[in-house]
């Protein structure tokens, strides 16, 4: 599975981004999909995760209520919609898959087996 995550700059705060993740390789539907983000100086964290077919999201709690997370299987994509967005979202994001057929949601970064380059979002004050 390969994964290229586009979509990023620069955006005001309280603004609205939309984040991409082309998803290329076979039966890439197979697999859960997540985003994560890394900022300077920080760990790469948790952003939000989708289930196979879609029918089920989870979302770190510093985005609840501001992030939805979908994807797109006959599109082979994946989007992050990011709305009122506050300058500590910028970070880099990354999209990444996880192991085919995993019944379960996961937020771990080493949980992921495989992972595309990051885009930059710069969200200003």
């Amino acid at each position: 599975v390969q994964l290229q995550a586009s979509g990023g700059g620069l955006v005001q705060a309280g603004g609205s981004l939309r984040l991409s993740c082309a998803v290329s390789g076979p039966s890439s539907s197979r697999n859960n999909i997540g985003w994560f983000r890394s900022a300077p100086g920080k760990e790469r964290e948790f952003v939000a995760a989708i289930s196979r077919n879609g029918g089920r999201t989870v979302y770190a709690d510093s985005v609840k209520g501001r992030a939805t997370i979908s994807r797109d299987n006959a599109k082979k994509a994946a989007y992050l919609q990011m709305d009122s967005a506050k300058p500590e979202d910028t970070a880099v994001y990354y999209c990444a898959a996880g192991p085919p057929k995993d019944p379960r949601l996961r937020t771990g970064a080493n949980e992921y087996d495989y992972w595309g380059q990051g885009t930059l979002v710069t969200v200003s004050s």
